[in-house]
């Protein structure tokens, strides 16, 4: 239904703006953490992972302990899952999708070890051929649904009578040829039935973790002097921007290592505001890092990973130009403001559409791309400094329904010589409780010409509560 109509129904509903690309890549990422269980995983969106447990399950105890494990590894982490291990990924997705929260499909080898697989498991790419009968038997109360078909096909065999997966096979399969064979993979039945029971081979793509971009130092002796120490980091940051270079990326967060001689390791962290691969931007920020180190009896392996990488093109200089301008840009200015004040100390404000002056904007990283306005908001002038929290003013006498002619602020009394006003701001209805109040703005000046921005909250007999309550929220210019 629309996001209109469901609020109505549930106030308290909660809604997110749909990100399909952001979906894909945690699917990814979860699919690389997956492989926990196994040695390869597979993506099956929109939200689904298969991953190869052939010959794994001994190594946690058996099948039921790996799902359970795998169950409480997802719990964990916030996410609900349902597991199935089967020979195939058809009769993974099948039961993963349609059968019990935990299903393990009980497969009979021809001879010798039988391959197998799971959904939130999936099956190997080279599994072999299982036992057809006793998986058809385990799998035939099951819908057409779990054959992983369009919907168009679905409603097709429901008009035919054909709902469960064992009704398939009460019709020739000339029949079912001749109605779909026009039809892609995904909307063939007979071509899913036979990836199903493992007689037509299902190609699977591989998850393949990119390797982070990393360089390192190996030193024939020990170093303890500082100097040696900069000049080795030089040279890692050097070959860390070929290496990003190559590849077309910037570092957005960089890690160091340092290897003491009695083996303990110190390692320090650097996250850059925009993506970079200049050495000396690296090492002057990494300087102020490398103060407090104690080297120990020396450091004799250096390393240095991109944790975190973005797209970077490379570009080239003005060549008409002799020689470039030396300048700090932006992001160098607030990589180095980070690096002395702290990751979460730097922050720029950027508007919100709201109308409600304290909601009206909201802080983010420096140089983040703004969000997707909700809408231009025409808004009157507001006061250059908000305080954090509206604070309370006792109005001495005010004017039924008008501005206060005296108010008393932080133990000073103010005496209003000039006001401008009113206007109104109204709750917003769709997320205050219905006894929010409205509120009345006013510019006012006192007589040692200081101007303040307060408001009224609530009317006279609005039914809302009490009287109304005055409060001062922001200083104007």
């Amino acid at each position: 239904m629309r996001l209109a109509d469901a609020r109505a129904l549930c106030p308290a509903l909660k809604t997110a703006p749909s990100d399909p690309a952001g979906d894909r890549a945690f699917l990814e990422t979860l699919a690389l953490w997956a492989q926990r269980w196994g040695p390869w995983s597979a993506l099956d969106p929109p939200d689904g992972l298969l991953v190869d447990v052939s010959a794994v399950a001994h190594l946690f105890g058996g099948e039921e302990r790996l799902l359970a494990d795998a169950q409480a590894a997802f719990a964990r982490r916030g996410l609900t899952a349902r597991l199935a291990i089967a020979p195939t990924a058809g009769a993974a997705w099948a039961l993963a999708h349609f059968g019990p929260e935990r299903a393990i499909l009980e497969n009979p080898p021809r001879d010798g070890e039988g391959d197998r697989a799971q959904h939130g498991g999936g099956g190997s790419p080279h599994a072999r051929r299982p036992t057809e009968g006793p998986l058809m038997e385990a799998l035939a109360n099951l819908p057409v649904a779990a054959l992983r078909l369009d919907d168009d096909v679905l409603t097709v065999l429901r008009r035919l009578g054909l709902k469960r997966i064992g009704q398939l096979t009460t019709i020739g399969r000339d029949a079912l040829h001749r109605r779909f064979r026009s039809r892609s993979p995904e909307a063939n039945p007979l071509v899913r039935l036979d990836q199903l029971l493992g007689r037509l081979a299902e190609p699977l793509l591989p998850v393949v973790a990119a390797p982070d971009p990393l360089v390192q130092r190996r030193l024939m002796e020990p170093i303890r002097h500082r100097e040696l120490l900069d000049r080795v980091l030089a040279d890692l940051a050097a070959d860390m921007a070929r290496e990003l270079e190559n590849k077309a990326l910037g570092a957005r967060r960089l890690e160091l290592g340092l290897w003491r001689v009695d083996g303990e390791v110190i390692v320090r962290r650097l996250e850059f505001a925009a993506a970079t691969r200049a050495p000396a931007h690296i090492c002057r920020l990494f300087a102020d890092k490398l103060d407090a180190i104690d080297a120990g009896f020396g450091i004799e392996l250096l390393r240095l990973r991109a944790s975190w990488a973005e797209p970077l093109a490379l570009a080239q200089g003005d060549i008409e130009a002799g020689v470039e301008t030396q300048g700090t840009t932006l992001a160098e200015c607030i990589d180095r403001l980070s690096v002395r004040l702290g990751e979460k100390a730097v922050r720029r404000p950027v508007a919100y559409a709201s109308h409600i002056p304290e909601r009206a904007q909201r802080w983010q990283a420096p140089l983040a791309p703004e969000p997707a306005s909700q809408g231009e908001l025409a808004f009157h002038q507001r006061p250059l400094k908000l305080l954090d929290r509206p604070e309370t003013i006792a109005v001495l006498y005010a004017t039924p329904d008008g501005f206060p002619q005296r108010f008393r602020w932080r133990g000073q009394v103010h005496e209003v010589a000039r006001v401008e006003g009113p206007e109104r701001i109204a709750p917003e209805w769709w997320r205050e409780k219905s006894t929010a109040r409205l509120r009345d703005y006013y510019r006012i000046e006192d007589g040692e010409g200081r101007r303040y921005w307060i408001y009224r909250q609530g009317l006279d007999g609005d039914g809302r509560g009490g009287p109304p309550e005055w409060f001062l929220q922001g200083l104007c210019a």
